[in-house]
């Protein structure tokens, strides 16, 4: 491009990176690089800048502004795909993005940037996101509205999406089949908008994959990374539909089967899609999420064995919709539980319970499963007393978060008929808790006043809806002040910090399965 091109694509960038910017053209003068300095300066442009130093610039800007750089002329493009530049990626692929996009764009430009670093690219991480865009039109009080019997475009939408996730799934796995320096590789199918509508049923998925032919390509392509892959350390799939099948960990090469250090399988498929005798390869596995119901007592006898490295972190998801299919009777026993933390003295373990019953959680929470993070989920059930008490009694030396959510209209009061609200015990046991989110069930005023003041700045997160605050009405009576003031300043007086009610819920009303697939991701990156 000429000169005005340049500057007008740089200058954005230049604004938004202003300090790099300023210490590039410092490290060139104190290094007695006037010449080149002076070129930039007087206006001569970046084509007086050598290769080399155009990539080092390009290396501190983000995975967009590298990519809207690569559109002003070809050296800047042939500059920005070096693959120093590209060592990670980590990117969220709509079928069109805020309905700016047609499925066919996004799938297009996934297909230029894969071509350009799939073979070299080593920490991949990917989210799929075929709906997103398509119902961006259609938002309304409550947050997505349902199509009318009328709406002839509707169907179609359905089978674009579709379509455009099968595409983009094809398109990355193709990039990457021959990487042999793929280290980290993360994909999340953020699909479950799909399953609620029927979307996968048979019927419905035989008119977009007729003969399920790209599914058969998708999944041998999986198969094919795995097996030319040679030091893989991070293998994640959660909910990419039909790629992964209790096969697959099967093909994965032996040197990265030795280098791989964390593990997650999700697909709430039967059977598991971590079959435990293909555990017996994973020596060094640190790390390890799947469905609770394939957690079983064979499995967690092979982790405890003396030739494997000991694991630190476990993450488990308990879908009570699919118990009836994936029954609890074979998982791991309190026996496993005690020779497994016996070999790995350092494991956490986080728990997502979405829709269980208080009497299956009481049979999967055993004393000596040493729970950190805990998060109840669910629409229909809600989580009950003894459930609460029996956390606090029995993982107050090691539990740090505890999240309570109902998405529901009614809201279960915990504290009714007690003495001492289990909340409050939990917060007054648990010695650690530095994070407590509640939405859906009766907080009274006065117990989270109480929750405040016992773990004071060290509940770095306290997180309540406004909606699920109650105030007793004896005392409001007799206040001079606002209730909600007071509660305010007596809460964040006990915090040490200022503190509000949660008004927005949507931060913690996120998808239930996205919510575990990026939680395991940090607290499993954290070990």
């Amino acid at each position: 491009g000429d000169q005005s091109t340049i500057s007008s694509a740089v200058e954005p960038l230049v604004h938004r990176n202003r300090s790099t910017v300023n210490r590039f053209f410092t490290f060139l003068s104190v290094t007695g690089q006037y010449q080149t300095a002076m070129a930039l300066v007087g206006g001569v442009g970046a084509s007086a800048l050598p290769s080399e130093l155009i990539v080092h610039i390009f290396s501190f800007l983000s995975a967009r502004d590298k990519l809207r750089a690569s559109a002003v002329c070809t050296r800047w493009r042939e500059c920005l795909f070096y693959p120093a530049l590209w060592t990670e990626l980590k990117l969220r692929v709509g079928g069109g993005t805020n309905g700016s996009g047609s499925g066919i764009d996004e799938t297009s430009k996934l297909e230029f940037l894969m071509r350009k670093i799939g073979s070299f690219v080593r920490e991949l991480q990917l989210e799929f996101a075929p709906v997103e865009g398509y119902l961006s039109p259609m938002h309304g009080v409550e947050g997505r509205m349902e199509p009318s019997e009328s709406d002839q475009q509707f169907p179609d939408h359905w089978k674009d999406a579709m379509n455009t996730y099968l595409d983009q799934v094809l398109c990355v796995l193709n990039s990457i089949r021959n990487n042999r320096n793929l280290q980290k590789l993360s994909l999340y199918g953020d699909t479950c908008i799909l399953q609620d509508e029927g979307i996968l049923d048979s019927a419905h998925f035989h008119q977009v994959d007729q003969g399920s032919k790209k599914i058969k390509e998708i999944q041998m392509l999986f198969e094919e990374v795995l097996a030319n892959s040679r030091r893989v350390k991070w293998l994640s799939s959660a909910f990419m539909l039909g790629m992964v099948t209790p096969t697959s960990l099967a093909t994965m090469s032996n040197p990265s089967a030795t280098s791989l250090e964390h593990l997650s399988l999700l697909d709430n498929q039967l059977p598991s899609l971590v079959p435990a005798i293909e555990l017996e390869r994973l020596l060094n596995l640190r790390s390890l999420a799947l469905d609770f119901c394939d957690f079983t007592t064979d499995m967690c006898r092979l982790l405890s064995r003396s030739d494997h490295m000991p694991l630190h972190r476990l993450s488990l998801l308990i879908n009570g919709t699919v118990l009836a299919s994936k029954p609890l009777d074979g998982t791991a026993s309190e026996e496993d539980w005690k020779a497994l933390v016996r070999h790995s003295g350092n494991l956490r373990v986080y728990i997502m319970a979405l829709d269980v019953r208080s009497q299956d959680l009481l049979t999967v929470l055993k004393p000596s499963l040493p729970l950190e993070r805990i998060h109840f989920d669910s629409y229909s059930t809600y989580t009950s007393v003894a459930t609460v008490d029996l956390i606090s009694l029995q993982y107050h030396k090691t539990l740090t978060h505890f999240i309570l959510m109902r998405d529901d209209a009614g809201f279960p009061d915990l504290s009714d008929n007690r003495n001492e609200d289990p909340l409050v015990l939990l917060t007054w046991r648990c010695i650690h808790l530095s994070v407590l989110v509640i939405h859906g069930y009766t907080v009274w005023a006065h117990n989270l006043v109480a929750i405040s003041r016992l773990r004071g700045p060290n509940l770095r997160v306290l997180a309540v809806s406004e909606e699920s605050i109650d105030f007793d009405p004896d005392p409001v009576f007799y206040l001079e002040e606002d209730p909600v003031h007071n509660l305010i300043k007596e809460v964040s007086i006990g915090l040490g910090r200022v503190w509000q009610p949660m008004m927005d819920t949507s931060n913690v009303l996120s998808e239930p399965f996205q919510h575990f697939y990026r939680e395991m991701q940090s607290f499993s990156e954290g070990m």
